[in-house]
């Protein structure tokens, strides 16, 4: 072939390039069509440089698309497979030396040796590592084809002790967790992530290895410094956990199977139930003439497959339904598409030993993930809709290893952990009410469910509306745990006396039985009946309906006076220029007249805010300036209808909170919000 001629005419319409390596970013083909004013000193010269260069890069694109059309035709026919790889590693170093700069010169040749393998399935073990071997260094920085990838989870599936997995395909799994990876379009280089953890789970003292390899992703340090590692490694884990429960779950409904998913299936899919019909629907006539004949006899529907064998037991009456949260419009995501409804009848579940294996590595690596406090937030966040099958909440090995997680999210301090505990949505059941006494998860005698109890009403901002929450649900549970000396669950009861929550006159009456039962509740519901009595005398007796603190004065100092005398006629409390902090709420909200509330320049913060917003609905000036309250506790005000004086200068106020309080507070008619975003 001849050397092509060099580029000798150009256009009129000209483009400017201040600097030699915008050339580069015009092709050979392309470099005709332009006039190339260069307005740098020695233009003329970069001129030349510059057609030089693209001369040589249009030689060198020739030459590789020849090389590589060469390589394409050699080994679709292999011969003897020495010489084919021989071929292959020639091919990946002309890749790696080439001086063209294209995220295809590496792919290409990673193509063809991926198509070479799915057309020759018969090679030997050997033959499959040394080709690894070979296309190793390609791997690097390039992710592997989907085809590739089929061949990389056979290899690991058949020979997981080989060291091809650790020293090949380790830092291939490690590249894949690190990018922003969307498994949903990716779905093989899950499976083959997937397939590679399994083979680290097979060596000796696999959850080591698997717990060292978790711990490279994370890093040496306290913060993981790859964003997309955790929420990657939840794919894997809910795809895997899924996958131990699929043949049953295909075998009991029309639900998508895994492969399905995987494809892309979101229609309802044509396939037919194994079980009959009147097993998986009953009908009422049916289900009522059983429950006529035997009441307390339980109807049992066994299904056997060569993974799994259920036995589901199903009762006359059937159990309130578990729901996760609906997905959005937007397209779902891999995590979307096994968002499946914990919704589940009493069975009895065995998995197979490989589905347990797969089961018991996967729930460990959620354990591992829970155990790092900068991941904690992300996957409390990440499982509170329960991406899990009905089934697998059903099981109670899975269950039992998961309540691990469920019990470190209860006890983290941080309310964006803890608070995940709670449902999606109103009317739909967390974590909470799987693991509280009667729900599915629950296989103890309530401590999970009464440390969850502490931690929210620790820090729940809606202490009453939780409470209530707890008397209309688990007020039974409550009682049960009280009556065995629980102390968190005393004080459940008591507030829930204390703040009138409970209507029922013969309800109150057990709970307090329920409190006189033991040491530990007799001695709080006395406390109780003298702060009530206090309460009284003090609304009896009167009092002063100014009241000014002394600069200075703390938390201590209010509680000392305010039991001092009484204070039941108080409607004016200024509060401005002390040392309070939202701890004086709770002597606070025991004024029943007050209206107006100076708390200018204190600490008194969000905490103390929605606690007054629960209790002194009858307020009517608030002053609130150069306090360190947020849109959290200012947003609470909401439900303090008679407010029609609000100062909230100088805090951290928002545009969008204001105008939602100027929304719900229909009587306020002086606000100051100077020195605030809503200014």
């Amino acid at each position: 072939m001849g050397q092509a001629a060099e580029p000798t005419g150009y256009m009129e319409n000209s483009v400017s390039y201040s600097a030699i390596e915008d050339v580069q970013l015009l092709s050979w083909e392309n470099a005709p069509k332009y006039c190339l004013q260069l307005t740098i000193p020695g233009g003329t010269v970069l001129l030349q440089a510059a057609n030089s260069y693209l001369r040589d890069q249009w030689f060198h694109s020739l030459q590789w698309k020849k090389k590589i059309y060469k390589y394409k035709k050699v080994l679709s026919n292999p011969s003897r497979w020495e010489v084919v790889l021989k071929e292959i590693r020639t091919l990946v170093d002309m890749a790696l030396t080439s001086p063209l700069q294209d995220d295809s010169i590496n792919q290409a040749p990673l193509e063809i040796v991926s198509k070479l393998l799915s057309e020759n399935t018969n090679l030997t073990t050997q033959e499959h590592e040394n080709i690894i071997v070979a296309i190793a260094p390609l791997l690097e920085n390039n992710h592997p084809p989907p085809d590739l990838c089929e061949f990389f989870c056979k290899h690991c599936r058949e020979r997981p002790r080989s060291m091809v997995v650790i020293e090949v395909f380790t830092p291939v799994v490690q590249r894949i967790l690190k990018h922003n990876m969307d498994f949903g379009k990716c779905p093989r280089l899950r499976l083959f992530t997937q397939e590679y953890i399994l083979a680290l789970n097979e060596l000796n003292a696999g959850m080591e290895v698997v717990k060292k390899f978790i711990q490279s992703m994370h890093g040496p340090t306290g913060h993981c410094p790859h964003p997309r590692v955790l929420p990657n490694l939840v794919a894997v884990c809910l795809a895997a956990i899924y996958s131990c429960y699929e043949e049953f779950i295909n075998s009991r409904d029309n639900s998508p199977s895994l492969k399905e998913i995987r494809n892309g299936c979101q229609q309802p899919c044509d396939r037919k139930p194994t079980l009959p019909l009147r097993l998986l629907h009953p009908s009422p006539d049916l289900v009522s003439q059983e429950a006529t004949l035997s009441e307390a006899r339980l109807k049992s529907v066994v299904v056997a497959s060569s993974e799994i064998h259920v036995e589901v037991e199903r009762t006359s009456t059937a159990k309130p339904a578990l729901t996760a949260s609906a997905g959005n419009d937007s397209e779902p995501n891999l995590i979307d598409c096994l968002m499946v409804s914990p919704a589940c009848s009493t069975m009895s579940i065995e998995l197979g030993p490989q589905a347990d294996r797969t089961l018991g590595c996967y729930v460990e690596i959620l354990k591992l993930l829970s155990d790092y406090d900068d991941w904690r937030p992300s996957l409390a966040s990440l499982l509170q809709p329960i991406p899990f099958p009905k089934e697998a909440l059903a099981h109670e090995k899975f269950t039992k290893e998961l309540k691990y997680v469920i019990q470190r999210f209860a006890e983290d301090p941080r309310q964006e952990v803890h608070s995940c505990l709670l449902s999606v949505r109103a009317g739909k059941d967390g974590w909470f009410q799987l693991y509280s006494p009667g729900g599915v998860a629950c296989d103890d005698d309530g401590e999970l469910f009464a440390s969850m109890v502490h931690i929210l009403m620790g820090s729940c901002y809606k202490t009453k509306k939780f409470l209530l929450s707890l008397a209309e649900n688990k007020l039974g549970p409550c009682m049960l745990l009280a009556l065995r000396g629980n102390q968190t669950m005393v004080e459940i009861l008591c507030l829930m006396l204390e703040y009138n929550i409970i209507d029922n006159n013969d309800t109150q009456l057990q709970i307090i039985s329920t409190l006189e039962s033991t040491d530990v509740g007799k001695r709080m519901y006395e406390q109780l009946c003298d702060r009530q009595r206090e309460l009284k005398e003090l609304q009896r007796k009167g009092g002063p309906t100014r009241l000014t603190l002394p600069s200075k004065s703390t938390d201590a100092d209010l509680a000392r006076l305010l039991s001092s005398g009484s204070f039941g006629n108080l409607e004016n409390l200024s509060l401005a220029f002390t040392n309070v902090t939202s701890a004086c709420a709770e002597h606070l909200i025991k004024l029943p007249s007050l209206k107006q509330l100076n708390l200018w320049s204190t600490q008194f913060g969000d905490a103390g805010l929605r606690l007054l917003s629960e209790h002194l609905t009858m307020l009517q000036v608030l002053n609130l300036c150069e306090t360190p309250v947020t849109d959290a506790g200012l947003l609470a005000l909401s439900s303090m209808k008679s407010l029609c004086s609000l100062n909230m200068n100088s805090t951290k106020l928002s545009a969008d909170t204001y105008e939602d309080l100027k929304a719900k507070l229909p009587n306020l008619k002086e606000v100051d919000v100077r020195y605030t975003e809503a200014w």
